[in-house]
């Protein structure tokens, strides 16, 4: 509506005439429109692995049939799609909602739902179960205003382990190794072997506690000697972020630099790409 109203100003120019264009912009007012309808092609979701190219889910919905007192004004409609899990009313900290403009459905591959629901919304895979999940799409029209809501679509998904977001230590190993810890930028590591090897506790999650100083940084290294496959940072703190694999910078912060110097047990998730410094 914002956009109609501009144009009739520039049509109302010069000032002599600017009484009657008001008139005219004063005229226009959204008058109604209709709830989406929600459907998709299926009410359980298949989702296996090598098959990750096939549609697992296609949502489709209905326009809301906007109408401006000038006339029909759907065409600039936005949606947004919201997928949570059952009973949680759209509310929890797993629900994901994508923005989509115009278009009347959207498609899922199995590789694309199987990632959302294992490495975006971080659902429990071990064991394998079935989740119970819902979907609504929001109408409006430019400007966010005018908002429509389906109602709730339940269908069900059970997800495989996904591939982890970070590669994991091809040999199983990992170090850390910088000048927040005792080794500082020692590679290989000699002495410090030992006391700066993590734990692995699954086959994607690593764990080590160790003194960490006030100031340096680190990175691990999962190959005595060889920066290559090291990892570094991506966006985060010292005592949590996202991390990749590659010698590249930034370097993970000492936790110190936040909480001071102690021991710090760190945590790092391949199957996520997260990490947490927590102080002991």
């Amino acid at each position: 509506m914002k956009n109609i109203k501009s144009l009739l100003i520039l049509l109302c120019l010069p000032a002599a005439f600017f009484s009657s264009c008001k008139r005219e912009i004063d005229d226009i007012f959204y008058q109604n429109g209709t709830n989406p309808v929600l459907k998709a092609n299926v009410t359980d979701a298949r989702l296996e692995a090598g098959e990750e190219s096939n549609v697992a889910i296609k949502f489709s919905w209905t326009n809301p049939e906007y109408k401006l007192s000038d006339g029909a004004n759907s065409h600039d409609v936005n949606y947004s799609l919201e997928i949570d899990t059952a009973g949680a009313n759209f509310n929890s900290s797993k629900k994901q909602t994508i923005s989509i403009a115009k278009e009347l459905s959207k498609t899922y591959t199995v590789g694309e739902l199987n990632a959302l629901l294992g490495n975006v919304m971080v659902l429990q895979l071990s064991p394998r179960r079935v989740y119970n999940l819902e979907a609504r799409v929001t109408a409006s029209m430019v400007g966010g205003v005018a908002k429509l809501t389906s109602g709730v679509y339940a269908f069900t998904a059970k997800p495989f382990p996904p591939p982890p977001k970070v590669p994991v230590p091809a040999a199983g190993t990992l170090w850390i190794t910088g000048d927040a810890v005792a080794s500082n930028w020692a590679n290989p590591l000699g002495a410090f072997a030992v006391t700066h090897r993590f734990t692995q506790i699954s086959t994607t999650e690593y764990e080590l506690t160790i003194a960490m100083k006030t100031t340096g940084a680190y990175k691990l290294i999962q190959t005595p000697g060889d920066w290559s496959n090291s990892y570094h940072m991506l966006v985060g703190t010292g005592l949590a972020g996202t991390f990749d694999i590659g010698d590249l910078n930034p370097a993970f912060p000492s936790g110190g630099v936040v909480a001071g110097a102690g021991n710090y047990k760190l945590n790092f998730n391949f199957q996520l790409g997260t990490y947490t410094a927590v102080k002991q």
